[in-house]
């Protein structure tokens, strides 16, 4: 039980640690935004490149780890986190938005691994009655990671200063490149001191002791195919649209709260910071809350409220439409891991190929800021929060048909 209990902290320092990459990237939309001087549509691809990974590697992870174990598909994730950290700082020195992009989907691809392994092994890691509140508690360090990368990202990145057509008019060639190529030298140091750390976790796992947990060879769930397994399809389903909402409204934060409050970067960065400490506390609170409230209940109530808070971000003017969005944040907080623990229920000896399909999933972070940029070059970013609101909606419609599933236990057999 003590080893249980010491693996459970191990992993849950894990959720920390994506947590912190991936809330990065609202800081990094508008720093390369400018640093290559991109529209919103292209600086929506630095969310594409890290999300797309998601979609391409979550199978072979899932395979990998039914070979080498959850330790192994862990330590390789890490390795090319670590990998990924470090190739910022040649992206930078060349200014390569190309570059730029090939680092993060390099850093996504080690964070598919540890998802993809860390996600199930923390619902196994104990009771299976207590999985969703075990996740979601796992998850609320991932919340804290979400609130200090901003928070630590506009300090150390962002420079406040901003390059309109009036100012760069103003400029000669060399003084545009010099501060181009200041904005970019910004990510170095933070970047290598990612690796540094990460690299050092990859290290102590590799000679840390990790209990494997073992399902059963096949289990009546093993005998369906997973397609067949409509609950899973659906979470799957579920956990696309989730992501995009919560990148959507993540990543274009900053600008939003330029456009409809006329908040500078800096000062948007610490009001993002405080949205995701909202959020986080918000995992905390759901989790308490699960204890007298059926997770799907509390996901279905958390899914309308966030249609609705949308809506008013939409149509609301200045710091109002602002504030809604940070209530987003808080309701947004249990959605994840509640959709992943309930998509996965009942799935038994086949949880670690039904996880893979759900890892995949996170691809939605991918394309819906892309559709989201797209919209907003065609109208403006405030207008471009529909899409997220769409996307609650079928969050809604998914805890709905969880809310008419009975007698199935909420966690994985064993």
């Amino acid at each position: 039980m003590k080893k249980n209990h010491f693996a459970v902290v191990l992993i849950i320092s894990l959720f920390f640690l994506w947590g912190f990459a991936l809330n990065l990237n609202p800081i990094l939309i508008p720093h390369l935004k400018k640093a290559c001087q991109l529209t919103d549509t292209q600086s929506a691809f630095i969310d594409s490149a890290s999300y797309i990974a998601y979609f391409l590697l979550a199978i072979p992870a899932g395979k990998f780890m039914k070979r080498f174990g959850y330790k192994g598909g862990i330590v390789l994730g890490l390795l090319l986190f670590a990998i990924g950290s470090f190739l910022f700082y040649p992206a930078a020195h060349t200014r390569s938005y190309v570059f730029f992009l090939g680092a993060l989907f390099i850093i996504a691809s080690g964070l598919t691994f540890l998802e993809t392994a860390a996600n199930p092994y923390i619902t196994v890691l104990g009771d299976p009655e207590g999985a969703t509140q075990r996740i979601n508690f796992a998850q609320s360090f991932n919340g804290l990671a979400a609130t200090l990368a901003p928070f630590l990202g506009g300090m150390f990145i962002l420079s406040g200063n901003s390059l309109d057509a009036e100012t760069q008019a103003a400029m000669t060639p060399e003084q545009v490149n010099n501060y181009l190529a200041t904005e970019a030298d910004a990510v170095k140091l933070p970047f290598i001191i990612i690796g540094l750390v990460v690299l050092l976790v990859a290290v102590f796992l590799m000679r840390t002791p990790l209990p494997e947990i073992q399902e059963k060879e096949e289990d009546e769930a093993g005998k369906v195919s997973l397609w067949r397994q409509k609950n899973l399809v659906m979470g799957v389903i579920a956990q696309f649209f989730y992501v995009g909402a919560q990148v959507c409204v993540s990543s274009f934060f900053i600008r939003f709260s330029s456009h409809v409050a006329g908040i500078a970067e800096k000062s948007a960065a610490l009001f993002l910071s405080g949205a995701l400490l909202g959020f986080m506390a918000g995992r905390f609170i759901g989790t308490f809350l699960m204890k007298f409230i059926s997770p799907p209940k509390l996901l279905a109530v958390y899914s309308v409220i966030n249609v609705f808070l949308v809506i008013a971000a939409i149509v609301l003017a200045g710091k109002a439409a602002v504030y809604a969005l940070i209530g987003v944040e808080f309701f947004m907080s249990i959605m994840f891991p509640t959709i992943f623990s309930l998509g996965i229920r009942g799935l038994g000896s086949k949880v670690k190929e039904g996880s893979s399909y759900l890892i995949m999933a996170i691809v939605g972070g991918a394309i819906f800021p892309v559709i989201m940029g797209r919209v907003s070059d065609s109208t403006n970013i405030q207008t471009a929060y529909i899409v997220p609101a769409v996307c609650f909606c079928v969050i809604f419609y998914f805890a709905l048909t969880n809310l008419k599933i009975k007698g199935v236990k909420m966690g994985t057999a064993h």
